[in-house]
């Protein structure tokens, strides 16, 4: 978990000043799976179907009239990462940069379609 982290926290590193500078507190956890609350809520069929995920209220959706603003936090999950990396013989340092910069995308509010649209224009 720890070597999750570091590389995580290196990516973060890495995200542009922009971006950076709006993203405010976020909470960064490794884990090893996501709990069986999260699986039935994403309808995964397997806890090996999910990297990471962003939870918490999107920038453009925050309001400064919340009376308890939601904690930030990206979620990574390890073993899947791990066995994507297996498969795949993908850098394991460009797959967490990805799925961190993934999550970092819906923080900002940022559909799945959005960034695939971003991606592939880059």
């Amino acid at each position: 978990m720890a070597e999750i982290e570091a590389l995580a926290h290196d990516a973060m590193a890495t995200i542009p000043v922009e971006l950076s500078q709006h993203m405010g507190p976020v909470v960064l956890r490794v884990e090893d799976f996501p709990d069986e609350e999260t699986e039935a809520e994403m309808g995964i069929e397997s806890p090996f179907d999910l990297l990471g995920l962003y939870r918490g209220v999107a920038l453009p959706n925050k309001s400064v009239f919340a009376t308890a603003p939601e904690i930030d936090m990206i979620f990574l999950y390890r073993r899947p990462m791990l066995d994507y990396w297996c498969e795949t013989g993908e850098d394991l340092a460009h797959i967490v940069r990805h799925v961190l910069i993934h999550e970092i995308g819906h923080h900002f509010g940022f559909s799945d379609d959005d960034m695939e649209r971003l991606e592939n224009e880059a």
